[in-house]
Protein backbone atom coordinates (compact mmCIF):
# COMPACT_ATOMS: atom_id res chain seq x y z
CA UNK A 1 0.00 0.00 0.00
CA UNK A 2 1.45 2.96 -1.30
CA UNK A 3 -0.69 5.82 0.00
CA UNK A 4 -3.49 5.19 2.82
CA UNK A 5 -0.51 5.23 6.15
CA UNK A 6 -0.22 7.75 8.50
CA UNK A 7 2.08 11.02 8.57
CA UNK A 8 0.74 11.47 5.50
CA UNK A 9 0.93 15.32 6.07
CA UNK A 10 3.07 15.81 2.87
CA UNK A 11 0.14 15.47 0.75
CA UNK A 12 -1.85 18.46 2.08
CA UNK A 13 -1.03 21.81 1.51
CA UNK A 14 -2.00 23.29 4.93
CA UNK A 15 0.46 23.27 7.67
CA UNK A 16 0.02 21.02 10.23
CA UNK A 17 0.36 22.22 14.16
CA UNK A 18 0.01 18.82 15.66
CA UNK A 19 0.11 15.30 13.98
CA UNK A 20 -1.40 12.41 15.64
CA UNK A 21 -2.29 10.36 12.93
CA UNK A 22 1.52 8.71 13.67
CA UNK A 23 2.45 6.14 16.60
CA UNK A 24 6.25 7.40 16.85
CA UNK A 25 7.00 8.75 20.16
CA UNK A 26 6.54 12.68 19.82
CA UNK A 27 9.40 13.98 21.70
CA UNK A 28 11.83 13.72 19.09
CA UNK A 29 15.26 11.60 18.56
CA UNK A 30 17.35 10.93 21.84
CA UNK A 31 19.03 13.76 23.00
CA UNK A 32 23.10 13.86 21.46
CA UNK A 33 21.70 11.53 18.61
CA UNK A 34 22.17 14.49 16.10
CA UNK A 35 25.57 15.27 16.95
CA UNK A 36 26.95 11.67 17.45
CA UNK A 37 25.49 11.50 13.58
CA UNK A 38 27.09 14.70 12.17
CA UNK A 39 30.27 13.76 13.85
CA UNK A 40 30.32 10.63 11.60
CA UNK A 41 29.08 12.51 8.70
CA UNK A 42 32.24 11.37 6.57
CA UNK A 43 30.92 7.87 6.47
CA UNK A 44 28.57 8.81 3.53
CA UNK A 45 31.38 9.02 1.40
CA UNK A 46 31.90 5.05 1.57
CA UNK A 47 29.32 2.16 1.20
CA UNK A 48 27.74 0.93 3.78
CA UNK A 49 28.45 -2.65 5.60
CA UNK A 50 26.80 -4.59 3.18
CA UNK A 51 24.74 -6.56 6.10
CA UNK A 52 25.65 -3.89 8.95
CA UNK A 53 27.26 -6.28 10.60
CA UNK A 54 28.97 -4.42 13.09
CA UNK A 55 25.48 -3.23 14.27
CA UNK A 56 24.06 -6.85 13.90
CA UNK A 57 27.00 -7.63 16.78
CA UNK A 58 25.88 -5.37 18.92
CA UNK A 59 22.10 -5.80 18.77
CA UNK A 60 22.84 -10.36 19.31
CA UNK A 61 25.65 -9.06 22.40
CA UNK A 62 22.55 -6.60 24.16
CA UNK A 63 19.54 -9.51 23.37
CA UNK A 64 22.35 -12.65 25.02
CA UNK A 65 21.89 -14.21 21.14
CA UNK A 66 24.67 -15.54 18.44
CA UNK A 67 25.24 -12.73 15.89
CA UNK A 68 23.72 -15.72 12.89
CA UNK A 69 20.32 -15.36 14.85
CA UNK A 70 20.23 -11.47 13.95
CA UNK A 71 19.24 -9.19 10.80
CA UNK A 72 19.58 -6.05 10.73
CA UNK A 73 17.25 -4.24 8.04
CA UNK A 74 15.82 -1.46 6.68
CA UNK A 75 13.13 -0.97 9.32
CA UNK A 76 10.15 -3.10 9.83
CA UNK A 77 8.64 -3.74 6.79
CA UNK A 78 11.25 -4.76 4.82
CA UNK A 79 11.50 -7.46 7.10
CA UNK A 80 7.92 -8.20 6.32
CA UNK A 81 8.49 -8.61 2.71
CA UNK A 82 11.79 -11.09 3.17
CA UNK A 83 9.55 -12.94 5.03
CA UNK A 84 7.14 -13.02 2.17
CA UNK A 85 9.07 -14.20 0.02
CA UNK A 86 10.86 -16.11 1.56
CA UNK A 87 8.21 -17.99 2.15
CA UNK A 88 6.41 -17.51 -0.94
CA UNK A 89 3.31 -19.73 -1.61
CA UNK A 90 2.70 -20.56 1.84
CA UNK A 91 -0.47 -21.19 3.71
CA UNK A 92 -0.72 -17.51 5.66
CA UNK A 93 -2.82 -16.40 8.38
CA UNK A 94 -2.97 -12.46 9.34
CA UNK A 95 -4.82 -11.55 12.66
CA UNK A 96 -6.33 -8.22 12.18
CA UNK A 97 -7.43 -5.88 12.30
CA UNK A 98 -3.58 -5.55 10.85
CA UNK A 99 -0.71 -3.75 9.41
CA UNK A 100 -1.37 -3.58 5.90
CA UNK A 101 2.06 -4.49 4.78
CA UNK A 102 1.34 -7.90 6.03
CA UNK A 103 -1.23 -8.55 3.39
CA UNK A 104 0.32 -6.50 0.63
CA UNK A 105 3.55 -8.52 0.66
CA UNK A 106 1.92 -11.95 1.03
CA UNK A 107 0.02 -10.62 -1.89
CA UNK A 108 2.89 -9.63 -4.20
CA UNK A 109 4.53 -13.22 -3.42
CA UNK A 110 1.09 -15.60 -3.83
CA UNK A 111 0.52 -16.69 -0.39
CA UNK A 112 -2.51 -18.42 0.38
CA UNK A 113 -4.27 -16.24 3.16
CA UNK A 114 -6.76 -16.29 5.34
CA UNK A 115 -7.55 -13.87 8.11
CA UNK A 116 -8.64 -14.27 12.18
CA UNK A 117 -9.77 -11.56 13.97
CA UNK A 118 -7.97 -10.12 16.80
CA UNK A 119 -11.04 -11.51 19.72
CA UNK A 120 -10.53 -14.82 18.14
CA UNK A 121 -7.19 -15.70 19.40
CA UNK A 122 -8.31 -15.73 22.86
CA UNK A 123 -9.03 -19.18 22.63
CA UNK A 124 -5.67 -19.89 20.85
CA UNK A 125 -6.99 -21.73 17.92
CA UNK A 126 -5.19 -24.14 16.38
CA UNK A 127 -3.85 -23.40 13.46
CA UNK A 128 -3.54 -25.34 10.46
CA UNK A 129 -1.32 -22.19 8.19
CA UNK A 130 2.49 -22.42 7.92
CA UNK A 131 2.52 -19.12 8.55
CA UNK A 132 0.88 -16.48 10.75
CA UNK A 133 1.29 -12.44 11.03
CA UNK A 134 0.27 -11.05 14.55
CA UNK A 135 1.73 -7.26 16.00
CA UNK A 136 1.63 -7.78 19.15
CA UNK A 137 1.20 -4.86 20.76
CA UNK A 138 -1.27 -4.67 17.75
CA UNK A 139 -1.57 -1.89 15.23
CA UNK A 140 -3.86 -0.24 15.34
CA UNK A 141 -5.93 -1.10 18.15
CA UNK A 142 -2.77 -1.15 21.18
CA UNK A 143 -4.42 -4.37 22.48
CA UNK A 144 -1.85 -6.89 23.36
CA UNK A 145 -1.68 -10.99 23.47
CA UNK A 146 -0.38 -11.93 26.57
CA UNK A 147 0.05 -15.81 26.51
CA UNK A 148 1.92 -15.93 22.92
CA UNK A 149 4.20 -18.67 24.17
CA UNK A 150 1.45 -20.91 24.89
CA UNK A 151 -0.16 -20.30 21.24
CA UNK A 152 3.46 -20.76 19.75
CA UNK A 153 4.36 -24.25 22.04
CA UNK A 154 0.44 -25.43 20.43
CA UNK A 155 1.40 -25.13 16.51
CA UNK A 156 4.97 -26.19 16.74
CA UNK A 157 4.13 -26.23 12.63
CA UNK A 158 3.29 -23.00 12.22
CA UNK A 159 6.40 -20.00 11.88
CA UNK A 160 4.51 -17.11 14.26
CA UNK A 161 6.09 -14.13 12.80
CA UNK A 162 5.57 -11.53 15.55
CA UNK A 163 6.09 -7.68 14.91
CA UNK A 164 7.04 -6.41 18.03
CA UNK A 165 7.37 -2.24 16.66
CA UNK A 166 5.27 -1.26 19.69
CA UNK A 167 6.61 -3.11 22.33
CA UNK A 168 8.03 0.27 24.15
CA UNK A 169 4.83 1.56 24.20
CA UNK A 170 3.33 -0.75 26.57
CA UNK A 171 3.68 -2.03 30.44
CA UNK A 172 1.41 -5.21 29.69
CA UNK A 173 3.67 -7.50 28.12
CA UNK A 174 7.82 -7.62 27.50
CA UNK A 175 9.33 -8.51 24.77
CA UNK A 176 8.89 -12.34 23.04
CA UNK A 177 12.39 -12.49 21.94
CA UNK A 178 13.76 -14.34 25.32
CA UNK A 179 11.92 -17.24 23.74
CA UNK A 180 13.58 -17.18 20.49
CA UNK A 181 16.10 -19.92 21.81
CA UNK A 182 13.03 -22.41 22.60
CA UNK A 183 11.00 -21.71 19.40
CA UNK A 184 12.60 -22.78 16.33
CA UNK A 185 8.62 -21.38 14.91
CA UNK A 186 9.10 -17.66 16.60
CA UNK A 187 10.58 -14.94 14.34
CA UNK A 188 10.13 -11.42 15.93
CA UNK A 189 10.75 -8.11 14.37
CA UNK A 190 11.31 -5.18 15.46
CA UNK A 191 11.29 -1.78 14.35
CA UNK A 192 14.36 1.06 16.21
CA UNK A 193 11.81 4.03 14.50
CA UNK A 194 9.02 4.47 16.59
CA UNK A 195 10.20 4.55 20.53
CA UNK A 196 13.38 6.87 18.80
CA UNK A 197 11.73 8.76 16.56
CA UNK A 198 13.56 8.09 13.46
CA UNK A 199 11.25 6.81 11.05
CA UNK A 200 12.61 8.86 8.20
CA UNK A 201 16.47 6.86 8.39
CA UNK A 202 14.42 3.56 8.00
CA UNK A 203 16.16 1.24 10.28
CA UNK A 204 14.83 -2.00 12.19
CA UNK A 205 15.95 -6.10 12.77
CA UNK A 206 14.31 -9.49 13.09
CA UNK A 207 15.58 -12.18 15.38
CA UNK A 208 15.10 -16.38 14.80
CA UNK A 209 17.02 -19.21 14.88
CA UNK A 210 19.98 -19.04 12.46
CA UNK A 211 18.00 -21.45 10.30
CA UNK A 212 15.78 -19.03 9.67
CA UNK A 213 18.04 -15.96 9.15
CA UNK A 214 20.18 -17.75 6.76
CA UNK A 215 17.16 -18.06 4.84
CA UNK A 216 16.19 -14.84 4.89
CA UNK A 217 19.51 -13.73 3.96
CA UNK A 218 19.42 -15.42 0.51
CA UNK A 219 16.91 -12.71 -0.03
CA UNK A 220 18.09 -9.78 1.10
CA UNK A 221 19.85 -7.41 -0.75
CA UNK A 222 22.92 -5.68 0.05
CA UNK A 223 23.78 -2.16 1.64
CA UNK A 224 19.80 -1.61 2.31
CA UNK A 225 21.04 0.10 5.96
CA UNK A 226 22.60 2.91 5.36
CA UNK A 227 25.77 4.34 6.80
CA UNK A 228 23.88 6.96 8.47
CA UNK A 229 20.90 4.59 9.61
CA UNK A 230 23.72 2.56 10.89
CA UNK A 231 25.66 5.15 13.05
CA UNK A 232 22.05 5.95 14.72
CA UNK A 233 21.77 1.67 15.61
CA UNK A 234 25.12 1.82 17.43
CA UNK A 235 24.23 5.32 19.16
CA UNK A 236 21.26 4.04 20.49
CA UNK A 237 22.50 0.22 21.86
CA UNK A 238 25.84 2.69 23.11
CA UNK A 239 23.48 4.68 24.72
CA UNK A 240 20.67 2.11 25.58
CA UNK A 241 19.26 2.97 29.48
CA UNK A 242 19.91 6.23 29.23
CA UNK A 243 17.28 7.22 26.31
CA UNK A 244 14.42 5.62 26.86
CA UNK A 245 10.95 6.94 26.43
CA UNK A 246 9.25 8.48 29.63
CA UNK A 247 6.26 5.91 29.22
CA UNK A 248 4.43 6.41 32.50
CA UNK A 249 4.31 9.47 31.87
CA UNK A 250 2.93 9.02 28.20
CA UNK A 251 0.33 6.69 29.33
CA UNK A 252 -0.62 8.99 31.76
CA UNK A 253 -1.61 11.42 29.53
CA UNK A 254 -3.02 9.51 27.39
CA UNK A 255 -5.56 8.08 30.19
CA UNK A 256 -6.47 11.65 30.47
CA UNK A 257 -6.77 11.99 26.98
CA UNK A 258 -9.16 9.42 26.51
CA UNK A 259 -11.15 10.41 29.35
CA UNK A 260 -11.22 13.97 28.25
CA UNK A 261 -12.40 12.50 24.71
CA UNK A 262 -15.02 9.88 26.16
CA UNK A 263 -17.08 13.11 26.53
CA UNK A 264 -17.49 13.83 23.20
CA UNK A 265 -20.74 12.14 22.74
CA UNK A 266 -20.22 12.15 19.11
CA UNK A 267 -17.44 9.68 19.76
CA UNK A 268 -16.37 6.06 20.98
CA UNK A 269 -13.06 5.53 22.40
CA UNK A 270 -11.83 2.23 22.43
CA UNK A 271 -9.27 0.75 25.32
CA UNK A 272 -5.66 0.13 24.92
CA UNK A 273 -2.58 -0.58 26.32
CA UNK A 274 0.11 1.91 24.34
CA UNK A 275 0.11 5.33 23.68
CA UNK A 276 -1.97 5.04 20.55
CA UNK A 277 -5.96 3.70 20.41
CA UNK A 278 -8.67 3.80 18.44
CA UNK A 279 -12.04 5.94 17.86
CA UNK A 280 -14.85 5.79 16.21
CA UNK A 281 -16.86 8.77 14.98
CA UNK A 282 -20.72 8.61 15.17
CA UNK A 283 -21.50 11.51 13.39
CA UNK A 284 -20.35 11.69 9.19
CA UNK A 285 -16.87 9.48 8.83
CA UNK A 286 -13.76 9.24 9.67
CA UNK A 287 -12.35 10.75 5.66
CA UNK A 288 -14.51 13.55 6.65
CA UNK A 289 -13.63 14.10 10.26
CA UNK A 290 -10.21 14.30 8.79
CA UNK A 291 -10.10 16.69 6.12
CA UNK A 292 -12.53 18.66 8.63
CA UNK A 293 -9.44 18.43 11.29
CA UNK A 294 -6.91 19.48 8.81
CA UNK A 295 -8.24 22.70 7.00
CA UNK A 296 -9.64 23.99 10.23
CA UNK A 297 -7.62 23.65 13.14
CA UNK A 298 -4.11 22.10 11.37
CA UNK A 299 -4.51 18.79 13.00
CA UNK A 300 -3.70 15.19 11.03
CA UNK A 301 -5.59 11.89 12.59
CA UNK A 302 -4.85 8.49 11.01
CA UNK A 303 -8.14 7.67 9.32
CA UNK A 304 -8.15 4.11 9.87
CA UNK A 305 -11.01 2.87 7.57
CA UNK A 306 -8.76 0.94 5.37
CA UNK A 307 -7.64 -1.60 7.96
CA UNK A 308 -9.53 -4.97 7.18
CA UNK A 309 -12.20 -5.62 9.96
CA UNK A 310 -12.56 -1.78 10.70
CA UNK A 311 -15.41 0.60 9.31
CA UNK A 312 -15.35 3.86 7.50
CA UNK A 313 -16.09 5.31 10.97
CA UNK A 314 -12.93 4.08 12.77
CA UNK A 315 -9.71 6.42 13.16
CA UNK A 316 -6.56 6.67 15.20
CA UNK A 317 -4.95 8.73 17.70
CA UNK A 318 -1.11 9.12 19.09
CA UNK A 319 -1.25 10.63 22.25
CA UNK A 320 0.55 14.06 21.91
CA UNK A 321 2.27 16.72 24.78
CA UNK A 322 -1.02 18.07 27.34
CA UNK A 323 -1.36 21.30 25.27
CA UNK A 324 -1.64 19.51 21.98
CA UNK A 325 -3.78 17.16 23.03
CA UNK A 326 -6.49 19.88 23.80
CA UNK A 327 -5.87 21.37 20.72
CA UNK A 328 -7.57 18.35 19.47
CA UNK A 329 -10.65 17.88 22.52
CA UNK A 330 -11.06 21.46 21.59
CA UNK A 331 -11.40 20.83 17.77
CA UNK A 332 -13.43 17.50 18.23
CA UNK A 333 -15.60 19.53 20.22
CA UNK A 334 -16.19 21.91 17.67
CA UNK A 335 -16.88 18.86 15.02
CA UNK A 336 -19.79 17.79 17.54
CA UNK A 337 -21.53 20.89 17.41
CA UNK A 338 -21.37 21.32 13.49
CA UNK A 339 -24.87 21.10 12.17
Amino acid sequence: MLQGHGDDAYRYPNPIIADFSTNVWYGGEPLGLKDYIFDQWATINRYPEVMAESLTEMVAAHHQLKSGQVLINNGTTETIYLVAQAFAGKKTTIVTPAFSEYEDACTLYQHRLTFLPWAAIAQQPALSTDLVFICNPNNPTGEVFPDLENWVKNNPQTLFVVDEAFIDFTFQISSSISLINRYPNLLIMHSLTKAYAIPGLRLGYVVASEVLISQLKTMKQPWTVNTIALQAGKFIFENYRQIQIPLQKLLADKEKFNEMLSQNSTLKIHQSTTHFFLAETLKNDAAKLKQFLIEKHGLLIRDASNFRDLTKQHFRIATLSPEKNNLLIDALTEWKNLL
